[in-house]
């Protein structure tokens, strides 16, 4: 206030603003509303998430995490006003992908057909490789799994180059730690999916292959969907100037992705939690069955 900043006097401040000195002190000494002290609590918290996690978190990301790791009941367009009020949006920007041609030897269908949604996990998983430069242009690549799911990332490696290793090192990691799973397994039609070793790979292990037609980004849309976040919520946020420090960022944002960041779509739970909360209805399920 400019009365306690700048030591205006009160009669000064009065006459620029039209409002007689009682009135003034009237609103001065009056009680503030329990919607305004929730507000002053409000604002706080809303700061504090917003530089915990350097500025990723838009009105409803932050609403979800309000209410989640505060139990408070606050309605998302309340957040959107205090957010704006404070000037805080935020800083993430999208990015647009491109379709890189190859040449296959192994074509499937597009089995998936845009449909997104799965009861249970390693029900439907999605891949893809991703691409990121750091010092003076240098590449790395990411290959991930994707469960439809609870949108968690299976598995996951970080390597210098695109090739097949890298692909074939996350699949064989996801069967690892998922040794039953049967799954329709969803790509694009880059070289390393349409190679005939990994079609083999695919065979013995019992999962049905798909993929997206040609330069139809949206048939496997939440893959890239994922990869718009965390380049939106991690990369494009700092310069990487070499590749273990770029590396060590990929890991630890991932790491946050599956077991800290809530979504909407998941009952405002984390990936994590919503695949025990689907592991703990299918036991329900199978109990009562019985």
């Amino acid at each position: 206030m400019l009365l306690e900043q700048k030591h205006y006097p009160v009669s000064a401040l009065c006459k620029i603003t039209g409002i007689s000195r009682s009135a003034y002190y009237k609103w001065r000494h009056r009680e503030k509303s329990q919607n305004e002290l929730q507000n002053e609590k409000l604002l706080v918290l809303i700061r504090e998430a917003y530089e915990e996690r350097d500025g990723i978190l838009g009105y409803r990301q932050m609403t979800i995490k309000l209410r989640r790791e505060h139990q408070l009941k606050v309605n998302h367009k309340r957040i959107y006003r205090l957010m704006k009020v404070m000037g805080l949006k935020s800083v993430c920007r999208k990015k647009k992908y491109n379709y890189i041609k190859s040449t296959p030897e192994v074509i499937a269908e597009n089995v998936l057909n845009r449909d997104f949604k799965a009861e249970h996990t390693c029900e439907k998983w999605l891949t893809d490789v991703t691409e990121f430069k750091y010092g003076n242009g240098q590449k790395a690549y990411l290959s991930a799994i994707l469960d439809l799911a609870d949108r968690s990332i299976v598995s996951y490696v970080i390597g210098h180059s695109n090739n097949n290793a890298l692909v074939f090192e996350t699949f064989d990691l996801a069967v690892a730690s998922h040794p039953d799973a049967k799954p329709i397994f969803h790509s694009d039609r880059g070289f390393q999916y349409t190679n005939k070793t990994f079609k083999s790979k695919l065979d013995k292990a019992g999962m049905t292959q798909s993929m997206s037609r040609v330069g139809r980004c949206i048939d496997n849309g939440p893959m890239e969907g994922f990869w718009g976040i965390l380049k939106s919520e991690m990369y494009y946020l700092h310069k990487f100037d070499d590749y273990d420090s770029l590396k060590k960022a990929i890991e630890e944002y991932i790491d946050y992705y599956n077991t800290r960041r809530y979504q909407k779509r998941l009952k405002c739970m984390t990936p994590i939690e919503y695949r025990n909360y689907l592991a703990g209805m299918q036991h329900k399920e199978s109990t009562n069955h019985f």
